[in-house]
Parts: C-alpha cells; structure tokens; sequence
C-alpha cells in the first residue's frame, strides 16, 4: 500500500509488501493498451543476415570466408597540354569465390560526369546534393535561385566532352572482348566462363578529359593557378576514381555493380598495383604504394634528404619552397616516367604538378608489420607555412592514436597532398585544401579556422587509410561502416591533439540533428540520405562515443571495437558482422543501441516528470498522528481565513470561550488506546524477521523518493542522474537503459538516500544526446537565455529607392581586381 502526494508523502508499509520484499510501484507506467507496442529490446537477429560458413554469428569472418583478387599493370601518360589522361591497363582477376563467372562488372567513375548519366539525369533542383544546395526553387515572394558556382558547373561540362573517350576491351594477344556500357558501368563478356581458383586477365585502352575540380566538385581533378610565373599559369592534378576498376564480388551481395552518384563513394577489391605515370619531366608526382626509381627521378640531393628525413625530429624538404617556385616559372617539353608500386591495396590514387614542395618525416612504428612509415606532405607556395607546420606532423599523429585503437599501420608511406579537393581518402595518399591567404604586401597568413581545418581533415582522410581502405567496408551501401567509424576515431585522435578544437562528435553536437524533420535511419543506403554529415558521419561517432563513455565503459568498448578492426583486417565486413563483434568482445547485449540510434529516427528526450518524498510509517500512533498534525498545519491557510485574522475579527469560538467540549480540545489525530492497541497487534502478528526488517526501516528512518521518467524522444538510453542533496553534496546514479525493457514509454524509480535531496538533473554532463535539457531538471531551472537591443532597419523593396537621386550618381569605374600569388 503507498499514499502519496507531488511534494511529499507517507509510506505505508504492509505485511504482503514485506512478504515479497518488494515495494510497490507508484504507478502503473505501461500503456501499450492500443495496440501500439514497439519492443525497443527486440532482438537484431530478427532482422540481421542468418550467420552462415562465410560470416558467422560471433561477427568473424567464417571458416569458408574469402574474397577476390585483382590487380592491375598500368602505364598512364598525363598529357598537360590537353589536360588529358590516357593509359593502357592489364587487369588479373583471381576467382576465389565458389561459383563460376561468365563475365565482369567494372565501374567507369569517369562516365558518372556524362550528360546521361543517371547521377546527371536525376540531379534535384533544389535539392540536397553532395556539394550542399546550390539552387533554390521559387516562391510567392522570391525568383528561384541558381549559384554561379552551378552556372560554372554546367557551362564547363557543356563545353569539355566528358567520360572515357576510347575504351578497347582485349584479351592479352589482343583478340577483342565484348563488352557493354551502361553510363557509368561497363560489363565484359569473358570469352569463357571463370571457374573457382581460376585467374583471367584482360586488357583495356582508355583516355579522357580530366575534369576541373573547382568547377565541377568531382573529388578528383585538376586546379588552374593563372597568376603563376610560368606563361599560362600552372595546374596541380589529384587523379583518383581514373581507371576502371572492376566491380566487388562478394558473398552477400555478388556483384556490387550498383552505379557511382556521387554520394556513395566506393566498394572494391583488394590486389598488387604496378603503375607507371609519364608526366612533365619537371613534375614531382605523390602516388599510393612505393616509388621504384628514385634514382631515375630523383636528383641526389632529393634522395640524400629522404634519407635524412627518416629520423629527423622534424619534416624535412625533400623539395624546398625556393626549389618549387623555381620550377613554376618554366615548363619543358620532356618527360619523366615515375614508377610506383603498392601491395595488397584497394584502391590507387596519385598527384603530380610542377608547384609541388615536398616535405617527409619517419615515424618509427616499431613492430613487425611495417616498422618505418615515411609521412609526407606535397603542397603548393600556396599552403606555406601552415603546411610546414601541420600536415606531415597530423599525419603521424593520426597514425600513433589510430594504431592504438586498431593495429599497426601496414603500409610504407602515408601522405598529404594539398590541391583543390577539401578532402578525400585513398590507400597511403590523401587529398586536403586548406590553404594560407595571400596579402598584398606580399606575405601569407592563416586564420584559426584554417588551421584548424587542416589538421582536422589530415586526421580524417588520414585515417581513412584504417576505415574504409584496409578494414574494407562498402561505402556505396553502409557510408556510416567507414564514415561513422573513422569520425569516432579522429574524434578521439583530435581531442588528443587540442581538445579544443571543435571535432563535432560529442553528444552534443548531434542533438539538432536529432530532432529535426530531415532525417532518415543512419542504415539508409548512401545516395538515399538526406543530410549526409550529420547522418553518416556525426550521428555514428557520437553514437560510438556514448557507447565507449556511457554504457560499455573504455575498457569493454576498446577490446571490442579493436577485435572487429582485428577480424576484418583487409577484409570486407558488413554492419551485421560490426554488430555482432561489439556485442561478442564485450559480453553486453546491445540491441537496443543498434536499433535505436541506427534503424530509427528516434531521438533522445529523457524528462523526469515528478519526484516524491516518502517517509515510512512507523506504525506508532503516538509517533505518526504527530507527524500527520504537522503535515497538515504546514498546508497554506484560507485566504478568507488570514484576511479576517488581520481585519482583526475574531471567530464566533474566539468571541464564546465558555462554550467548549470535548472536540474543542482534541482533533482527529488525537491518539486513542485503541490506536496504541492496534499498534502492538500488528507488532505482535509479525513474524520474527519481518519484524526485524521493519524496526529497523524505522529505526534508520532513511528518505524514500519515487522519480517518474517519461521517454519523450522514444529512444531508450539509461537514465544518468544527479542527486544535488541539501548539505550541498552531489552524488550521481546510473539506471542501465534495460529500465525501459517493459515499458518504453514511462518508468518509475525508487531511490532510497541517507540525506535529504534537494534537487535532481538528468544527464548534467550532456553524455546521451538529450535533446532537450529543460525538462531534465526537477524543479524545474528559470531557463538562461540573452536578449539584444537593435536598430530598426530602414524599409525595404524598389518601391523605397531613391530614384530620383540615384540616376544622378556618376558611374564608378570598375575596381581592378587584385591578383593573387
């Protein structure tokens, strides 16, 4: 039996209530009664993949796990003149699958920027793209809007034939294959089916404009610098998505010939590169994989500084500033053949340009695997000191922390290029923009939040190279599998370099998102998602950062994120498999978590909606009829009453005192023998522990409270509570999340303290993503908000223009632009 009231209240406690040794629930908080159940704990395997001979159910690779091979010769020449690019490649396809292939997908990344393209063709007006709005649709009261920059966009890509502009699809004594282009795919007919274990191989001729990257946002491209020395200027070109590469074949999905929009980046396979660029004999050019002839290349006092470079405590140039900008005011006609080659990689990327200054540090790694990594960087005048500074060094940074958390970074070389893509991730190279601002007077300077940017981005795209480019996730289907991931991780590696830099995965980064209307589930496939940085990238790192901080603890989180980047190691996983392994290592069941933060829009909003005082009754009429005397003088008294009181009128008793009796002296909580008799009865029907049980509840007389939580936003997480007592101390609780199991919707919880609480927070720290924090507090706060003054802006619109007087005004001669250097 419970009596309660909002501020305060008697416990009563009874005999069954003892027998159970429970105390009752304030109140009944289930309320599926509509048919409107949803079982926030229901178990993922319902809808996960059945664990199969490939995958199994610990989340592991299984024991008939494999994976194709393919690897590819290339001899490309960059045609600077023409901007072009045209190469001959022999790809060696290994069939280590069990089924038998009649033919091969192979994705034409270059044919995504073709005028019928499916990516061009279904471009939004309006609408969300990769490159933000840049368009908006009419209103009422307003024309449509189209930016320059898409104006740009369409204007070059109208005036530059785009795509592959030859291809020759051949077996290797050159008998023709039959092949079929279907925009930005192409399948080749093999002239005989590929059984198990067996290897085919076929050749492919191939050219194409390269693309502008300023003007059309392709991740890759080429960046016009007018104002160099060099008559006509001079480009840096950052080459990637340039060769056809054949489609993934796995287990799960087969082939993974799904097009390339834009959004959803790549899936591929794993295999050796041998490649080999002709470009502009006075170009220094940074490529995945390792470079074959640096004596061939390179002068001998580039290759004495790399040397040097190995244990330098700082980067050392291997091509100075004064050296690049000395290479800008000329061109040659020569050329120079660099050769580079890379092993067990998916991917293959590279950059050349005369502008380039080229600095490189060692970082000894130590272990087994790859014992020294030459970190460089590659960058332009253009990035001065800010690139000296930053970049080689992030780049190590990024590998100590990241190798913690995962395994030893198992390449030679990783590098930073600077060039017009903001950021973009390949095996041991990456591309970033941030730049330093040129001043007329002739000096560069950079501001904080291009500092920042810099090593933000290094981190990111650096940290790539461990999610998705050896942990192999398909990025086309799962963004979140390697954006997600690797934002948790350079979160971590950010706030290890300067916590404060704002590296958007804390909780509360995420909550605006959280409750917005464009959001859609985070296992939303790739091109589908609307807002793609908070959805792919915030909302999975910060999911992962209350998974690690909140729930599992650093110690549980970090064994298991480590065994699945340990299982899946050159490897291709899938969610199912990432699940299952976070599960698996750390012995929680997290279906919850998945659920909710990764297949619903549901957000965080937990509110505590009342908290009651109870005391327990001792039972004892001579100690309880007292209290309830008090309870009930501490009420307010009637207005009328304390108005006739300072009136000066005295009651009708007050006037007659020689009328009293009996109940003028006593009250209902006037104890009788009676009482005191019904006392030792109960006392006496006790059996001996139950008696022992209650005399002692009474003797500690502690504080009983009942707090009432309500889940506003619908996803369950567990409830961190800050109990503020009345001596001024803080003492904080965690109820797990499984509090909800029953009813998802309200709960009731009883506490039980030593000293008397004067106030409660729910998540005071800001650790779950709470998105509104108002109705975490009981009592509520006065909520703290600002106020400004302002000016009143003059009218405005045609109708208000001074015409009369603005036809009077001479014309201004047109300001000459100042020229950058």
């Amino acid at each position: 039996m419970l009596n309660r009231t909002l501020f305060g209240a008697r416990f009563l406690v009874c005999l069954a209530a003892f027998m159970t040794s429970t105390l009752a629930p304030v109140s009944a908080a289930v309320k599926q009664t509509k048919g409107d159940f949803v079982d926030k704990f229901r178990q993922l395997d319902e809808v996960l993949p059945t664990p199969n001979v490939f995958r199994n159910a610990a989340g592991a690779p299984g024991h008939e796990y494999w994976q194709q091979q393919v690897d590819y010769q290339i001899a490309v020449t960059l045609d600077e003149t023409k901007r072009q690019l045209s190469a001959q490649q022999v790809i060696s396809y290994t069939n280590n699958s069990p089924d038998t292939l009649r033919y091969l997908w192979v994705h034409l990344e270059q044919n995504r920027f073709r005028a019928d393209s499916i990516a061009e063709t279904t471009e939004e007006f309006g609408g969300l793209g990769r490159r933000g709005p840049t368009s908006a649709r009419p209103s009422d009261d307003s024309p449509a809007q189209i930016s320059l920059g898409d104006l740009r966009r369409q204007q070059f890509m109208a005036d530059v034939a785009l795509g592959y502009q030859q291809l020759e699809v051949t077996t290797l004594d050159g008998t023709a294959l039959p092949f079929t282009v279907i925009t930005e795919q192409m399948r080749i007919d093999l002239a005989k089916p590929l059984a198990s274990g067996e290897q085919v191989q076929v050749k492919i001729n191939f050219a194409f404009n390269i693309l502008e990257e300023d003007a059309v946002g392709a991740r890759s491209g080429y960046e016009h610098f007018p104002d160099d020395a060099r008559k006509g200027g001079n480009d840096i070109y950052l080459l990637a998505q340039w060769f056809p590469r054949v489609a993934a074949y796995s287990d799960y999905e087969a082939w993974h010939n799904k097009p390339f929009l834009g959004r959803g980046e790549f899936a591929l396979e794993f295999g050796n590169y041998d490649v080999k660029m002709t470009v502009p004999a006075d170009h220094i050019v940074a490529s995945t994989g390792v470079l074959e002839n640096a004596q061939e290349v390179l002068t001998q006092a580039q290759q004495e500084r790399l040397q040097q470079a190995q244990n330098a405590k700082r980067p050392v140039y291997i091509v100075t500033p004064a050296e690049a900008l000395e290479n800008e005011k000329a061109a040659t006609s020569d050329t120079r053949t660099w050769h580079f080659s890379a092993e067990n990689v998916r991917d293959f990327a590279w950059a050349s340009s005369r502008k380039f200054i080229w600095d490189a540090k060692g970082y000894h790694q130590g272990g087994d695997v790859q014992p020294l990594v030459m970190a460089m960087s590659f960058y332009p005048k253009e990035g001065g000191e800010l690139w000296q500074k930053y970049s080689t060094e992030s780049v190590i940074h990024t590998m100590e922390v990241y190798s913690r958390y995962t395994f030893d970074y198992p390449y030679p070389t990783s590098l930073s290029v600077n060039g017009p893509v903001g950021g973009m991730e390949y095996p041991m190279i990456t591309f970033n923009g941030p730049r330093t601002i040129w001043h007329e007077d002739g000096t560069r300077t950079y501001t904080l939040a291009e500092k920042r940017f810099l090593i933000g981005v290094v981190i990111h795209e650096v940290g790539h190279n461990y999610f998705p480019m050896i942990v192999n996730s398909d990025e086309r289907q799962w963004t979140w599998m390697d954006e997600g991931l690797n934002s948790f991780l350079d979160g971590v590696a950010g706030r290890e370099w300067d916590p404060n830099i704002p590296w958007g995965v804390e909780p509360r980064d995420v909550v605006d998102y959280m409750k917005s209307d464009v959001q859609v589930p985070v296992m939303t496939q790739s091109d589908s998602v609307l807002k793609l940085g908070p959805n792919a990238y915030t909302k999975p790192a910060v999911a992962l950062n209350i998974l690690r901080e909140v729930i599992l603890g650093r110690e549980q989180f970090d064994f298991a994120f480590k065994e699945y980047s340990r299982r899946w190691r050159n490897k291709r996983p899938t969610p199912a498999d990432f699940f299952r392994t976070m599960e698996e290592a750390s012995g929680v069941d997290l279906d919850w978590f998945w659920h909710g933060w990764f297949y619903t829009t549901d957000h965080v909003d937990i509110a505590v909606d009342r908290v009651y005082k109870l005391r327990i009754d001792t039972k004892n009429p001579d100690i309880d009829f007292k209290r309830r005397r008090q309870e009930e003088n501490d009420k307010p008294s009637s207005l009328f009453v304390e108005r006739n009181k300072a009136e000066g009128k005295k009651t009708w008793v007050e006037r007659n005192p020689d009328v009293r009796d009996f109940h003028d002296e006593n009250d209902r909580f006037t104890v009788t023998n009676e009482d005191r008799n019904a006392y030792q009865k109960f006392l006496a029907e006790l059996e001996p522990w139950e008696r022992k049980v209650f005399e002692r509840a009474v003797k500690e007389d502690k504080n009983y409270y009942v707090f009432d939580f309500s889940n506003v936003g619908g996803l369950v997480m567990p409830i961190l509570l800050q109990l503020n007592y009345t001596d001024g101390s803080e003492e904080l609780r965690y109820i797990p999340a499984e509090i909800w199991r029953r009813s998802p919707q309200e709960v009731s919880k009883l506490i039980v303290t030593e000293k008397e609480i004067q106030s409660v927070v729910v998540d005071p720290g800001w650790e779950t993503a709470d998105v509104n924090i108002e109705n975490n507090f009981y009592p509520r706060r006065i909520i703290p908000s600002r106020i400004e003054s302002y000016k009143a802006k003059k009218r405005e619109g045609w109708e208000y223009k001074d015409i009369m007087h603005n036809i009077k005004q001479p014309l201004k001669k047109p300001d000459v632009k100042i020229k950058k250097k």
